[in-house]
């Protein structure tokens, strides 16, 4: 089991990132009247930056990249920590807010967020400048647990509201409860992982299997969750 996860981890993750970008693109049409479309913008978003993010592998695959792969060497590049940080743990945050100012109705629990993402934003770039070769060398907790944060209030805030209307008797068709449900569950258990992150060497391949397993697990878990929201759920009007 560990062998094959070790083997086939980057393109099942791929795969069922492509399944939900799919099903988005298929069901475009259904949600392209309301601000749900954006979600399926995220979805395919999230495929190009993850090829992007995947230069490493290509360099280390591809012999006719060897150059490239000779050029990188010893360079800040050398690995992608920064492309996940920008366009991951910063990018996908700030989407997420983005969503939510216009899932949330509440005035005072979006002005939280609104004011929430732009604090997490400044914060995150002053900390990455002030910790530039960390950027380019490791995941950075503070920006993990930051960004965490931003989503679990985004999260509460759209379950109140939801126990607090009508929307709650029929929250098993909204695609915003799927959305919310899943996010909150990854990034709750992802999250504690990126303290670990010192292990992540060929000196410790326990730890190396475990977050392999966590993260592939999790990741099938939300893109799966998402395609299948996409599919059964029906549009919402801001």
């Amino acid at each position: 089991m560990e062998e094959f996860l070790l083997k086939n981890y980057i393109f099942l993750t791929k795969l069922v990132e492509g399944i939900a970008a799919i099903i988005g693109l298929i069901c475009y049409k259904k949600y392209r009247n309301t601000y749900q479309k954006y979600f399926i913008w995220f979805l395919v978003y999230i495929i190009i930056f993850d090829y992007i993010g995947s230069y490493t592998i290509y360099v280390a695959k591809y012999e006719f990249l060897k150059p490239i792969k000779e050029a990188l060497k010893g360079t800040l590049l050398e690995k992608n920590y920064w492309v996940y940080t920008s366009f991951w743990s910063i990018g996908s945050i700030l989407f997420f807010a983005f969503y939510y100012l216009r899932v949330i109705t509440n005035r005072y629990f979006r002005q939280i967020i609104y004011y929430a993402a732009i604090l997490f934003f400044l914060c995150s770039t002053v900390y990455i400048f002030l910790n530039i070769t960390a950027f380019f060398k490791a995941a950075i907790p503070f920006i993990k647990v930051s960004g965490a944060t931003v989503i679990f209030m985004c999260v509460i805030f759209y379950f109140i509201e939801l126990l607090k209307s009508d929307e709650v008797l029929t929250f098993y068709k909204s695609l915003n409860f799927y959305i919310s449900s899943t996010i909150f569950i990854w990034w709750l258990v992802t999250t504690p992982v990126v303290f670990f992150e010192i292990y992540f060497s060929s000196a410790d391949w326990n730890f190396i299997f475990l977050k392999g397993q966590i993260f592939l697990s999790m990741n099938m878990f939300m893109y799966l969750t998402f395609s299948f929201a996409l599919l059964w759920c029906k549009p919402q009007n801001d």
